[in-house]
């Protein structure tokens, strides 16, 4: 249930950004996953959320301080309204992004300008945001080890799984600077889906990427199996056999 603005133009200024945890790469997948956070979304919901976002733009030639105030008292707002999930709105492609995935923003400096037209961007990159959480919650299932799977099978579809997930974070962000801040969350992620604890996911990715993914460079495929396979074994103790 999304809640209710009476009062728009007030409710954002008693928004703290400390309320929130505003980094999308540390979310646990329970506040990302779209299953679990329903998104109700309407004409009417849509332009009142641009309206107040327009109301918060800075004035015209305000310093870079300013901007960057509002984009963390938008995440705020967001992040109060939807859901933690949301505070990915601006995780945007390139070094201004931070090496993310969503391409309808870039950063203080490039987006935030004409109020309606940076509301409208801000809009744009929340649902493109949540169309990917959804396709990752899609990706995860259908990539998930199934239930009852012996060790040597889990191994299997760990390595399958984890080596399909790095190839679409490179495609979607094009190895751009920082890729692999956005990789090492999405396989983070799918590990938490599949049972594994957040910090035993977390901690088995770093140790299969291991510092082998750079920005702007995409990985080779053979990098990319390798990451699997290491990810594999370090959570089954079993090599994965191969049949791609």
């Amino acid at each position: 249930m999304i809640a209710q603005l009476s009062c728009p133009t007030r409710f954002w200024r008693n928004i703290t950004a400390t309320n929130y945890d505003l980094a999308p790469a540390w979310l646990p997948w329970s506040a990302a996953d779209p299953d679990r956070i329903a998104f109700a979304w309407d004409e009417v919901e849509a332009s009142e959320i641009t309206t107040v976002i327009a109301s918060m733009v800075p004035s015209d030639g305000a310093a870079r301080q300013e901007k960057c105030r509002f984009i963390t008292e938008v995440t705020a707002l967001l992040a109060a309204r939807y859901g933690r999930w949301a505070c990915g709105w601006d995780w945007a492609v390139g070094e201004g992004g931070g090496g993310g995935v969503v391409t309808s923003w870039c950063c203080d400096a490039h987006s935030v300008g004409e109020p309606a037209v940076t509301a409208a961007n801000v809009v744009a990159s929340l649902l493109e945001w949540r169309d990917w959480l959804e396709e990752l919650a899609e990706r995860f299932e259908q990539l998930a080890p199934p239930a009852g799977a012996d060790t040597e099978a889990r191994s299997w579809h760990l390595e399958r799984a984890a080596t399909r997930l790095v190839t679409v974070v490179v495609d979607r962000t094009g190895a751009e600077c920082g890729w692999y801040g956005l990789c090492r969350t999405v396989l983070t992620w799918f590990l938490s889906s599949t049972g594994t604890g957040p910090e035993g996911a977390k901690d088995a990715v770093d140790a299969a990427i291991g510092g082998r993914f750079k920005s702007w460079t995409v990985p080779s495929r053979t990098l990319i199996d390798a990451v699997g396979e290491d990810l594999a074994v370090d959570l089954t103790g079993v090599q994965p056999y191969r049949d791609h």
